[in-house]
């Protein structure tokens, strides 16, 4: 019946774009590896622009990049190493699985709206974990972020298979984190201030 709903399929490719793109804010390559091995069992279908991440080559990278990107985390200081380059790689991932959803549109809008949507949310929620992980090294030194690691290699699992199974679902999810993200960033600034303006003062 939601089939003959206008413009159906192309909320379903936000809904979808969107979770997946929530994913890699958490893990650049768990997202992709959970789409590559779908792809591939064909348990979802694969547009032939987006042939490459259903292939063999792709799944056996994807999963080992997945493994070290997973493991690299726990290791003090080349977590914070990663979390440099987490972001614009997160950007990256983000759009490219964002993209793949709209290959029925033109190659501007598909890319535009993959960098825009896609990237857009990978990096905002990226970012927010990035500084949720600066914040347990502040105040726990650091022993904390083993904690911070597992969530979002659980989130990252978490969203890539909601945004498969259950897209509207994770897209109110992606959405929400957004918001929190926005919303505790702007708490945990403020309070950075306010103790810099403290330390001036002193």
């Amino acid at each position: 019946m939601l089939d003959h709903v206008p413009y159906f399929s192309y909320l379903l490719s936000a809904f979808i774009g969107i979770g997946l793109a929530a994913a890699t804010g958490f893990r650049v390559f768990l997202p992709m590896f959970a789409v590559s091995l779908a792809s591939y069992l064909h348990w979802i279908p694969m547009n032939e622009s987006f042939d490459w991440l259903a292939g063999l080559p792709a799944l056996i990278t994807t999963g080992i990049a997945t493994i070290v990107e997973i493991l690299a985390y726990y290791i003090p200081f080349v977590d914070h190493l990663l979390d440099t380059v987490s972001i614009p790689m997160a950007t990256v991932a983000g759009s490219v699985l964002f993209a793949s959803q709209f290959t029925e549109l033109g190659t501007f809008p598909q890319w535009a709206l993959g960098l825009i949507a896609g990237g857009g949310t990978a990096a905002t929620i990226s970012s927010g974990f990035a500084g949720l992980r600066a914040a347990s090294t502040a105040t726990t030194g650091g022993l904390g972020n083993s904690v911070v690691g597992t969530t979002e290699t659980a989130g990252a699992g978490l969203m890539a298979f909601l945004a498969m199974a259950a897209p509207v679902i994770a897209a109110v999810c992606a959405l929400l984190l957004i918001v929190g993200v926005v919303f505790f960033g702007r708490k945990l600034w403020q309070r950075f201030r306010k103790n810099k303006n403290l330390t001036r003062q002193i």
